[in-house]
């Protein structure tokens, strides 16, 4: 007997570990990693990396070469009579190499590697913002699927109570005691209850699937959903990634004025051309030569019709913009912060209500087995009793739900 005990423990230990289980942040885990958006943050560090060589491209030195040959309808000519000066050929030859090193301008590559590493933060912290607003549906789905799993627990213990009714009253009718089809009523409750398994494991079922979508991992009706015990701080700061990405956006705004000032700069260059052609640099040589030139050469933009001044107050406009889309944000986070402070006001004395409830219920449903067991009530006023009693303690595990459920919402508006 105590090995029969001993290997019914075991097999109870075997099935409940080999159960899949999980937790509201482990689905938070999931989502981050696995929603199709989560792979923009390698694509776009990628494309950041490239952009970034390009600039850099730009202080390395640049090869030019070009070639050319032009036929001409009259060249120049010297109009001195046995000077011994051959006129050109009116068919010229060129082909150069020419080799330009920027020495200085203005600083703009650095100021375009810097824009370009704002705007890589910026777009990192979208996905981020992107990804977590995705935990607003995580609670909805997460939540729904926890109270359809206690419905169902609650709904099997009334399964069983109406069984070992049905069991006695078959018995009392057997008996004498208790009138004969009192037990079909209760036959009619249990297939009343298997129908409303039916529609909660639908209703669970289509809820995993949405999730296991969104968490990219597989989830069956068979998973077991942790219910959460979160805890709150209620009137904290708000610390969403949306605050930072608003302050990255302004940045950004900065580095994209200061680019913009420096493109008027002065810019220097150095350059040295090669060539070979037919004239060469003596054009009062009129054969193939090989020839060179190097030197500076500056270059400034001395005046732009203000295009610079009016880029940078069009700038300044989108700063504004920003600040006002997040003082827009921080209204909206702390109003629906209010709405769940208040709902988790609300569902907790509702929960303090459903156990007095609860507790007067259980009373009178046991008055009312005696009762049936002894005959003095009908088996239809036994169900009424005992659906009171379901439908109460529904009512507290829908308010718990509910509670746990507004706390979850809570945090994840003020970012905790």
């Amino acid at each position: 007997m105590k090995r029969l005990f001993n290997l019914f423990i075991l097999l109870c230990t075997v099935s409940l570990t080999a159960q899949q289980t999980i937790t509201l942040q482990e689905c938070y885990d999931l989502v981050t990693t696995n929603y199709p958006i989560a792979k923009q943050s390698q694509l776009i560090q990628q494309q950041n990396d490239l952009d970034q060589i390009v600039i850099s491209k730009g202080k390395l030195p640049q090869l030019d070469f070009s070639a050319q040959a032009t036929y001409q309808s009259d060249v120049i000519s010297v109009p001195i009579p046995n000077s011994g000066i051959e006129p050109l050929n009116k068919d010229q030859y060129r082909a150069t190499l020419s080799v330009n090193q920027l020495i200085y301008n203005g600083g703009i590559i650095n100021a375009s590697s810097q824009f370009k590493a704002a705007q890589l933060k910026t777009q990192l912290k979208q996905v981020e913002v992107s990804l977590f607003q995705l935990k607003q549906k995580i609670n909805q789905l997460y939540f729904s699927i926890v109270l359809l799993q206690e419905k169902h627990q609650l709904l099997s213990d009334k399964q069983t109570q109406l069984q070992t009714q049905l069991n006695e009253v078959k018995s009392g009718i057997a008996n004498g005691i208790i009138l004969p089809s009192s037990d079909n009523v209760l036959e009619a409750e249990l297939l009343k209850i298997a129908q409303q398994f039916s529609e909660i494991n639908s209703g669970k079922l289509s809820h995993i699937e949405n999730l296991s979508s969104l968490t990219g991992t597989l989830l069956n009706k068979e998973t077991f959903f942790i219910i959460p015990l979160t805890q709150t701080t209620i009137n904290a700061e708000i610390n969403r990634p949306e605050l930072d990405l608003f302050q990255l956006k302004k940045e950004e705004i900065n580095l994209s004025q200061l680019l913009i000032g420096k493109q008027n700069l002065p810019k220097l260059v150095g350059f040295a051309t090669g060539g070979y052609g037919n004239p060469g640099l003596n054009m009062l040589d009129n054969s193939f030569q090989t020839y060179y030139t190097v030197g500076m050469k500056l270059n400034w933009n001395v005046f732009d019709w203000n295009m610079n001044k009016i880029q940078k107050e069009s700038l300044a406009i989108n700063k504004d913009l920003v600040e006002t889309e997040l003082e827009t944000f921080k209204l909206n986070t702390n109003i629906e912060r209010n709405n769940y402070q208040k709902e988790i006001k609300k569902t907790s004395d509702l929960i303090k209500i459903d156990d007095d409830i609860i507790a007067l219920r259980k009373t009178v449903l046991n008055a009312s087995e005696s009762q049936l067991r002894n005959g003095v009530i009908t088996t239809s006023a036994y169900i009424t009793e005992l659906t009171n009693l379901n439908e109460a303690e529904n009512s507290l595990a829908t308010h718990k739900i509910q509670f746990e459920l507004a706390k979850a919402n809570y945090n994840i508006t003020a970012g905790n």
